[in-house]
């Protein structure tokens, strides 16, 4: 299938380490012109080189933490300045910390809504001039299976990416008429760094090894294995090229059946 990539204009926030990287190498491979995004220079240039080694594309980089509103604009503005255009935008950034609801200040709060649901806000606004200048772009939101089922011990997430979903599909319908495509791509059980991150604090809080913890979870996996990054890229990608013409305010669950919801 031709996907209508080449070379297009293609930003990916958080990209330096897993999805987003994963993402971005996808693009690369498909002949877009990619730009990725990360407060960590040092992993960013670790990422462009391991991305020019696979593809032999060499990527873009820019340095944005997406907390920061200025640095928001000043990379969309960057990626525009070298690329003269903007056609698919991909956002995405680091989980926020896992915990209950009495674990949670009002700090945690304002922290996860900025790092999760406002960073994306930001991202889709300064890129929205762009993206309809050439009769339309595709938007992906990355998100989590929490969009469609709350995770036990992840609350912030939980209410956050709720939000990006509800922001897609409202988005959809603002933006449909000017040929703009947004949807959001969920990962449940993806072989991440994150993952393992949640999944040691989960173990030592059941006083299990991680191994036991991460064999009781991917019994709960239909496929009965965890996904990988390139798997969960790849649905990126479909929905983020000019293959996808037809689909829009919707959420993909890359989770290998887990989650139940209709």
């Amino acid at each position: 299938m031709e996907l209508g990539l080449q070379d297009k204009s293609v930003f990916v926030a958080a990209a330096s380490k897993g999805l987003g990287r994963a993402s971005a190498l996808e693009f690369a491979r498909e002949g877009a012109r990619v730009t990725i995004a990360s407060r960590n220079i040092e992993q960013l240039q670790e990422a462009q080189q391991e991305i020019a080694s696979a593809t032999g594309v060499t990527v873009d980089i820019v340095q944005m933490d997406v907390n920061d509103a200025t640095q928001i604009q000043s990379a969309i503005a960057q990626v525009i300045e070298r690329t003269s255009r903007l056609d698919v935008l991909v956002t995405n950034a680091g989980g926020p910390p896992g915990g209950t609801f009495t674990d949670m200040e009002d700090e945690h709060w304002q922290q996860a809504f900025e790092q999760n649901l406002l960073s994306t806000i930001r991202l889709i606004r300064a890129a929205l001039p762009a993206l309809q200048s050439d009769g339309g772009g595709r938007i992906v939101n990355i998100a989590s299976s929490s969009v469609k089922q709350p995770i036990d011990g992840l609350i912030l997430s939980n209410v956050f990416r709720a939000g990006i979903q509800a922001l897609t599909k409202t988005l959809s319908s603002e933006y449909g008429h000017k040929g703009i495509l947004i949807n959001t791509v969920a990962p449940g059980r993806i072989a991440t760094d994150r993952i393992l991150e949640l999944d040691s604090k989960r173990a030592a809080d059941q006083q299990i090894s991680v191994e036991q913890l991460q064999a009781q979870a991917t019994a709960q996996i239909p496929l009965g294995r965890m996904g990988t990054p390139e798997e969960f890229a790849r649905m990126v990608v479909f929905y983020g090229s000019f293959a996808n013409t037809y689909v829009t305010g919707q959420s993909l669950i890359v989770d290998g059946g887990t989650i139940r919801a209709l």
